[in-house]
């Protein structure tokens, strides 16, 4: 390795990155047999990345000085504009899946130490890069890298990301939008990543409306999009890194529908307070964020009863909680403390338009064993809240499961209704947002699979609360079966 090192010494800085891919992909490449693939690896690269490989990358990629005295090398913008070029042809070029993945980590598994800044900085520019010209193999990557990455990093990334491309040039989200065809699996991951940056709050950290347009399309169109990373990833959930995205958006999302109301009437008082100007630019605000929101909810529903089936198929119903006690009683607090922000004389219909949505939200997931709680458990922490007639209703009475006929259960189908699990998953609790507004019945495509005469309760509820009245309890029944039919 020496020898190498001291060969990269006399070259340019280019020529010496060049080269060191090149050594990365003999090196690393002759460890692993087999012919091309396509798709990305069902586990982690059979080989890996030793010490002295790192420090060539650190040293003649990101120009980590030897000597910690020493000033680091800086390239100019346009030599690092062609080390990512360099970077992009090489992905695309490299026909081995297997390969592609490894030398990936290689260059951008982060390491604990002073580089990782360099990497993330990299990283982040090569994806904006790759999603700008269509390089689909460094998408795929990116989805494994974020998947196995720290949250607070795979955040970091996401928000230079949506920087580039929903703050930065007006417009530009049409060009992230079309990933979406060509990387499934890096979309969900980027959701995954924005609903852990954007908390609702505050006013910053509210989803830009270019963002949640997006998001709201891609889950619109194809809502088995938040479950691709649950699918595909070996179970138990336990035997992922701690400190790792969720396994699926759902909890960012449902945060993001419940608190928009109220997160929306704060950021247009605190708008009115610094005057109009300040008005027409806040994020997030207005009736067609409202009806997003409102489409956001009901996809989400939607994803709670198809992950049932994926739960019955795999015989985890009531032993894998998708929705954790923890994240549930974190949203209800958040929800709590938006509301007593706002003067509750001004604020009763938001309020009780995010208390129709969480309500919703309770049923749909405790029914379809995304949530395993008793209701028991549910009473004393949403007693806290202002009270509102459908939680009272999905509060009131023993849980009665609906029925599938059609679904093959497992006999312990049914354990999960009374007895408390504990968390499964390592992932740390991510405080996602408040911006929600439920008008979804206005678009009559995200009701695609959603007929009005057979639809679930909850999810014909979300239908109804665009109203903003009181909901009558007869057309709320929990024990009614849904005869779902999965969206094709």
């Amino acid at each position: 390795m020496s020898d190498i090192r001291l060969s990269l010494l006399r070259r340019d800085a280019l020529s010496a990155a060049k080269e060191v891919l090149y050594h990365l992909d003999i090196s690393l490449g002759s460890s692993l047999q087999g012919p091309p693939s396509s798709g990305p690896p069902s586990g982690p690269p059979p080989a890996t990345v030793d010490k002295s490989t790192v420090d060539l990358v650190e040293e003649f990629i990101y120009h980590a000085p030897k000597d910690r005295n020493a000033q680091p090398k800086r390239l100019s913008c346009l030599q690092e504009l062609q080390l990512l070029e360099i970077m992009c042809s090489y992905f695309q070029d490299q026909s081995r899946d297997a390969v592609r993945h490894l030398i990936f980590s290689a260059l951008f598994g982060l390491q604990g130490n002073q580089v990782d800044d360099a990497r993330m900085a990299m990283l982040a520019k090569l994806v904006s890069m790759a999603i700008a010209v269509g390089r689909v193999p460094i998408l795929d990557c990116t989805a494994t890298w974020l998947q196995r990455s720290h949250a607070v990093c795979c955040v970091r990334v996401a928000r230079v990301l949506v920087d580039d491309y929903c703050r930065v040039v007006p417009g530009s989200a049409h060009t992230l939008k079309q990933v979406f065809n060509a990387s499934p699996a890096f979309c969900c991951q980027f959701v995954t990543a924005v609903t852990a940056l954007y908390d609702l709050s505050s006013e910053d950290l509210t989803p830009p409306p270019a963002l949640l347009e997006m998001v709201v399309d891609w889950i619109t169109d194809d809502p088995r999009l938040l479950l691709l990373t649950f699918l595909n990833t070996p179970l138990p959930a336990a035997s992922l890194s701690r400190g790792c995205l969720e396994l699926t958006p759902l909890l960012g999302l449902l945060r993001w529908s419940v608190k928009a109301p109220l997160a929306n009437q704060r950021n247009r008082k605190q708008a009115l307070a610094n005057g109009h100007a300040e008005l027409e630019k806040g994020a997030g605000l207005g009736a067609e964020a409202d009806e997003l929101y409102s489409k956001l909810h009901l996809s989400v529903l939607q994803v709670f009863l198809m992950l049932q089936v994926h739960l019955s198929e795999k015989n985890l119903i009531g032993q894998l909680s998708v929705l954790q006690w923890e994240q549930v009683v974190g949203l209800v607090d958040e929800v709590g403390r938006l509301g007593e922000e706002l003067n509750p004389l001004h604020a009763a219909n938001y309020t009780q338009l995010a208390l129709d949505r969480l309500a919703q939200a309770l049923q749909v997931a405790m029914a379809t064993g995304a949530l395993l709680c008793a209701r028991e458990e549910l009473r004393p922490l949403c007693s806290r809240l202002p009270h509102n007639n459908l939680m009272q209703l999905v509060m009131s009475g023993p849980f009665q499961p609906p029925l599938y006929p059609h679904l093959p259960l497992a006999p312990h189908t049914h354990a999960h209704t009374h007895t408390h699990t504990s968390p499964l998953s390592p992932h740390i609790h991510t405080a996602l947002s408040p911006h929600t507004h439920t008008h979804a019945h206005t678009h009559a495509h995200a009701h695609a699979a959603l007929s009005p005469h057979n639809t679930h309760p909850a999810l014909q509820t979300a239908h109804n609360t665009h109203t903003h009245a009181v909901i009558s309890p007869h057309t709320f029944h929990p024990a009614m079966g849904f005869p779902y039919r999965p969206i094709r």
